[in-house]
């Protein structure tokens, strides 16, 4: 940075070893050189929590904020304020790349491992590519930060060859704090014992002395919805998107089917209109089924779901997490929204559901985003956290890592 030259990092920590705080004090560096900074953050990391650090720091005025959730007006005066260089420092979505910044000291993207710095529309981008265009034109230092790096990202580190990026690793946690203890359940043997609930029953178990010591538990389960798709028994037939000919999920509260891709949506059907049937069934899990199996077997536990059908409206998002934290809240269900960037000291308990069907998906990095995802979620438990199976497949985790180092001869 005091030389003005491009030079691309990896910090690579484990969850909780105080990225955040290195960030910090670059940003301050950089400051103290009458230089800017840009920190892009995924979309779903961008948390209250988050800002008010960064605030609490360098002051409100110093701050532009850029993300979806702004209105047209809030984010044309955003970006005047950075146009006038009034505001220093640049905290963002993927979009916040392109910001009027000039004499930039230092780009951060932080969760550098996220598939949102892709952009999937119109026009298509990728952030990551974009910032590294304008470290090199600004020479200015880039830093990605994550605790599960992108394995491209890590091969270019450890590739001795053709280094193109150089490696910071923080392997402690911060405060000396130990990583959370880690059960994995398979719920084929708990069908055998005859336990056919969502809940294993160490994880029904772990949250009923949980609720006894007035702690709080995350459950997390990556879908959204009622029922994942329903189905004719009659004759198979399956409702589809006529956009995506994808399946529609079953959202329960607004008796709606959904298209999570394309939006489109439509009233539920009673009668299957290629047999005329009345044998529709549901299939599959969803958090809204999640909240009323944990309603229906804790009835004195308060709970609340985050995920995008309740944070449609502007700030409840924000309004969530805080009534969450200051009420005291027994339960939080959600995707993963409620995984990323939070630290919820009275967490001592987070239940993963259906932990391995991400690695079922069409995506041939199903095991890396598996992987991401589950070391993700351990950083939300301050002591121990539960995680649980489908089935027996747990080699998501040695199959990332013998492929992490066929890459980079290891």
């Amino acid at each position: 940075m005091e030389k003005s030259e491009y030079q691309a990092f990896l910090l690579y920590g484990v969850t909780g070893s105080g990225k955040t705080e290195v960030y910090l004090q670059l940003i301050e560096q950089a400051l103290k050189q009458e230089k800017t900074a840009i920190l892009l953050v995924p979309e779903i990391s961008l948390t209250p929590q988050m800002l008010n650090r960064f605030i609490a720091r360098f002051g409100k005025q110093e701050i532009a904020v850029l993300h979806s959730k702004l209105s047209i007006g809030e984010r044309h005066d955003e970006w005047e304020r950075i146009k006038a260089e009034k505001a220093k420092i640049v905290i963002g979505a993927r979009s916040a790349i392109f910001a009027p910044m000039e004499n930039i000291g230092v780009i951060i993207i932080d969760e550098e491992h996220d598939s949102s710095y892709k952009a999937e529309s119109n026009p298509k981008y990728d952030a990551k590519e974009v910032a590294k265009k304008i470290a090199k034109q600004m020479k200015c230092p880039l830093v990605l930060g994550s605790a599960t790096p992108d394995i491209r990202t890590y091969y270019q580190a450890k590739n001795e060859e053709n280094r193109e990026i150089e490696i910071l690793a923080l392997t402690q946690r911060a405060n000396q704090s130990s990583l959370p203890k880690v059960q994995v359940v398979d719920l084929k043997q708990e069908l055998v014992n005859g336990n056919r609930s969502m809940l294993s029953m160490d994880l029904y178990t772990a949250i009923e002395e949980n609720l006894k010591q007035k702690r709080q538990t995350i459950l997390f389960l990556n879908r959204r919805g009622y029922s994942t798709f329903i189905m004719c028994r009659n004759c198979g037939y399956t409702v589809k998107c006529r956009n995506c000919n994808i399946s529609l999920t079953y959202h329960s509260y607004e008796k709606k089917l959904k298209c999570h891709y394309c939006g489109y949506e439509e009233k539920v059907i009673t009668i299957c209109p290629e047999c005329q049937s009345d044998k529709i069934r549901y299939f599959g899990t969803g958090t809204q089924k999640l909240e009323q199996e944990i309603q229906k077997q804790f009835p004195k536990a308060s709970t609340i779901r985050m995920d995008i059908d309740t944070v449609t409206k502007k700030n409840s998002h924000e309004q969530i997490l805080n009534k969450f934290k200051n009420e005291n809240l027994d339960i939080l269900i959600g995707t993963q929204m409620v995984v990323k960037g939070h630290h919820f000291p009275k967490v001592t308990l987070v239940g993963v559901m259906a932990a391995d069907s991400s690695l079922n998906i069409d995506d041939y990095r199903a095991n890396e985003r598996t992987f991401q995802i589950l070391t993700q979620v351990a950083r939300a438990s301050r002591t121990r956290k539960f995680r649980r199976k489908r089935n027996h497949t747990n080699l998501y985790t040695r199959k990332l890592c013998h492929s992490m180092c066929q890459r980079t001869k290891l």
